[in-house]
């Protein structure tokens, strides 16, 4: 049975997508700081449930050693976030930003990476923003923090692409419906399932036309 782990797991996003690829076959396994939240989650989908600071080396190495040995998909998604105007940021509140949204993206796909290059193949999927591409005010830290991340995806597309693992950046340019973000039908948020099923996709590319990035945004984003 193939297997998949998706770090920073909850709801939303990596819910659905945990559903689906639970759907297709797969043995998922959920991370989280806080995996009492990923209990229903686990029943639903048989998923496990283990627990990781995605921005500490140890944790994210022991994390691979017990749960992402196998594993032919896995997804980066936590995210941490800090606004306020530049002269009044706290600097280890930014620093935090960058450890979670940047620096624990390349501990998991560093560890990801050494074992499927072992097989040869594999798929490291990273949750981007739209401060990924866009700088807003108030927001420096989490732009920071995403462009970075940006960065390291579109490094080890370049390094890992030819040697069969594919690397994907999804920029999810807006906000994600969900149980406390109703939408009522008008698709001015992005669907989670949505974004799951082209993430799913994404994993399935054949090799001769794989995407190193892909935008998602609702239909009524003038952008």
């Amino acid at each position: 049975m193939a297997e998949a782990l998706i770090v920073g797991a909850g709801e939303g996003y990596s819910g659905s997508l945990a559903r689906l690829l639970a759907r297709e076959g797969y043995a998922v396994r959920l991370a989280a700081r806080d995996t009492a939240k990923l209990a229903a989650l686990c029943a639903e989908t048989g998923a496990t449930a283990h627990a990781c600071d995605a921005a500490d080396p140890a944790q994210v190495a022991a994390l691979f050693a017990a749960a992402g040995e196998a594993a032919e998909v896995v997804v980066y998604n936590p995210s941490y976030r800090v606004r306020g105007p530049v002269t009044e940021l706290d600097p280890a509140e930014v620093r935090r930003a960058l450890e979670v949204c940047a620096f624990g993206g390349f501990l998991v796909a560093q560890q990801a990476a050494r074992r499927m290059l072992a097989r040869g193949r594999g798929a490291i999927l990273l949750t981007g923003a739209s401060a990924s591409v866009k700088g807003y005010p108030r927001s420096a830290p989490f732009a920071m923090g995403k462009f970075a991340l940006r960065g390291l995806a579109q490094s080890l597309a370049r390094e890992l692409h030819p040697q069969g693992v594919h690397v994907v950046h999804i920029v999810i340019d807006g906000g994600i419906r969900g149980a406390g973000r109703p939408d009522a039908g008008r698709d001015t948020l992005l669907d989670p399932d949505a974004i799951a099923a082209t993430a799913l996709h994404l994993v399935r590319q054949p090799r001769s036309a794989w995407s190193w990035e892909i935008e998602l945004r609702p239909w009524t984003e003038t952008f």
